[in-house]
């Protein structure tokens, strides 16, 4: 999912068994919340790091539940907040402090958790909450004091004896949303109104940038259920569904594999829709001939993926299409290449890997006045990913080993209505970069391999192919000259039957379908012939996937003779009549 501009990095050196290890055991931790938390031990490790980096308290707040009031989305926690806390329930807190600076004392506990009371009556509503006075709260939130929220106020005002200033989250210029850090800073000012607010977001970006084993294990099994969604879209993508449809089918993948949490809104833009970045309507159905780019990831207890890939319609590019989709993979494969410890991302640096990646493209193919392709790379290379798929990091940091970032090239051409992105997540290593994503294919001839092994998908009816596999049928037909067949079918109970014919006589449809007339394609049938065929189609694809059971019972006619002449064919052409003996047959649902 395409960034404006590099956002940040992240880190590891995990095996493959011992990232396996570590995701179990966080199963393990918490086999009972929705989101299982990393074991107690990993966030007090980042809440000592964070003290070690200030010089007074940190006071942060957690989501409410009420910053957003739309009720099909799920509670998810202050990313901040959770990554110190591992705690993803509404309307919490925690005071962090360091050791007082010289001269003055502080006897208080150093880390503070602190909840809403209990509330049974909200519970019988919502679910059981951890409150302060349940027994082994310290065990279950990894806190050795648990307070309830109301006292907060009081120890921020005794803080604010000690220490002249306090760490928070403030908001910053481009905040969107609810003003969550607005909010919270406010009622910070209130209660302790002599201590400076210092903003402690960079101070926690900069830990957020190199990921734990645990966290890269979490990312990784993210990006492994992303990219079974992706291998299914790539079987199953034809023309005639909706951009809408492709998405649903992936999103059931995630969720059937785990991920019950989507990383962000799919992107699913077929034509013109593939040149917008961040397009998310999803409305438009795809049309043969066209180019479709599919941004969708999941999350894992809330750890992203992001992974990209462009798909013909079809399953054959086109050779521009190939053309463009060649030079951004080749931009892709020299910018990864590139990634190693201690290279910067930035383009301004001109040996970066958003450099290498840039001039790729600039010196390989044109647009159609002649003008090199690097005014429609208008995206940035890379940014990080872990609690967000934007995650924060900071601009110009050298990578370093456990990094986590995204490498997405684009071209976007729309007068060609025509839009390329390949992005893969790649880990930083000790000595070079890992795709995580690598079991993807990328390759337009490995793509079009996938795509070759479509199964039955529900879809809608794709008229150009129908016309196309007449045509093709009717070329069959001049060379029958015998057979006169009644033509039954049985079909799926609440399924439209789509007929075609010649001529002016109905077949017959058995189990209350009632066939529709369309497509009179007379005049491509040969000269003289045409007084005596009747030609019948039945595209299963119309009946949502569902096969068809027929029988034809044919007796033979002198040949020439005009008459009822009915011939049956499948979508890919071959005929299906006998006009020696009668014959049932049962095709497969046919895409």
């Amino acid at each position: 999912m395409p960034r404006g501009e590099f956002a940040g990095r992240l880190r590891c050196g995990l095996s493959c068994a011992a990232g396996a290890a570590v995701l179990a055991a966080i199963f393990l931790v918490a086999a009972a919340q929705a989101r299982a938390r990393q074991p107690n031990a990993e966030y007090a490790a980042r809440r000592a790091r964070l003290l070690a980096a200030v010089d007074a308290p940190v006071v942060l707040f957690g989501y409410t539940g009420n910053e957003n009031t739309l009720e099909f989305l799920r509670f998810q926690q202050e990313e901040n907040f959770y990554y110190l806390t591992g705690h993803n329930e509404e309307g919490a807190a925690v005071v962090l402090v360091p050791a007082p600076r010289a001269g003055k004392s502080y006897s208080g506990p150093r880390e503070i958790l602190f909840l809403p009371p209990n509330n049974p009556g909200k519970e019988s509503w919502n679910g059981p909450r951890l409150a302060p006075t349940d027994p082994g709260i310290a065990e279950k939130t990894g806190f050795a004091d648990v307070q309830e929220f109301p006292r907060l106020a009081g120890v921020v005002k005794q803080l604010a004896e000690i220490y002249p200033r306090i760490y928070t989250l403030l908001p910053g210029t481009h905040s969107t949303g609810y003003p969550h850090a607005q909010v919270w800073s406010d009622w910070l000012r209130k209660q302790a109104p002599g201590a400076a607010l210092e903003d402690v977001a960079p101070k926690i970006a900069a830990l957020r940038q190199v990921k734990s084993p645990g966290e890269i294990a979490l990312i990784t099994r993210a990006v492994e259920v992303s990219v079974d969604a992706h291998l299914e879209a790539m079987k199953t993508l034809r023309p005639g569904e909706y951009e809408y449809q492709v998405a649903a089918r992936m999103q059931f993948i995630h969720a059937n594999e785990g991920c019950t949490e989507e990383a962000y809104a799919p992107i699913v833009g077929t034509g013109i829709n593939s040149t917008i970045l961040h397009y998310d309507s999803l409305e438009a159905r795809i049309q043969e001939g066209d180019i479709v780019v599919l941004d969708v990831a999941c999350a894992q207890d809330g750890y992203a993926a992001d992974v990209t890939r462009t798909l013909p319609a079809n399953g054959h590019f086109t050779p521009r299409q190939r053309e463009i989709y060649d030079i951004v993979l080749g931009a892709q494969n020299a910018a990864i290449a590139a990634v190693k410890p201690g290279v910067i991302m930035s383009r301004a640096n001109p040996a970066s890997p958003a450099s290498i990646a840039y001039d790729y493209i600039d010196a390989h193919g044109k647009d159609r006045e002649g003008r090199s392709l690097g005014r429609y790379y208008i995206h940035g290379l890379s940014h990080d990913i872990g609690l967000n798929v934007h995650d924060p990091g900071i601009s110009n940091t050298p990578l370093q080993p456990g990094m986590v970032i995204t490498i997405e090239p684009g071209i976007y051409l729309p007068e060609e209505k025509l839009g390329v992105r390949i992005e893969d997540d790649v880990l930083v290593t000790e000595t070079g970069a890992k795709v995580l994503s690598a079991r993807l294919p990328r390759t337009a001839d490995e793509v079009e391999a996938i795509m070759a092994q479509a199964h039955p998908a529900p879809a809608v009816p794709d008229e150009n192919r129908i016309a196309a596999n007449e045509k093709s049928a009717v070329a069959s037909l001049r060379t029958l000259n015998t057979a006169c067949v009644t033509y039954s079918a049985s079909f799926g109970a609440g399924f439209p039957a789509k007929l075609s014919y010649l001529g002016n006589v109905e077949p017959k449809a058995t189990g209350g379908v009632t066939p529709t007339t369309a497509n009179l394609i007379a005049d491509d049938l040969a000269s003289g012939t045409k007084d005596g065929y009747f030609f019948v189609y039945h595209p299963s694809v119309a009946l949502g996937g569902v096969g068809v059971t027929y029988t034809l019972q044919a007796n033979p006619v002198t040949p020439g003779q005009t008459g009822r002449r009915y011939f049956y064919t499948d979508q890919s052409g071959v005929i299906r009549s006998n006009p020696s003996q009668p014959a049932t047959r049962s095709d497969p649902p046919v895409r």
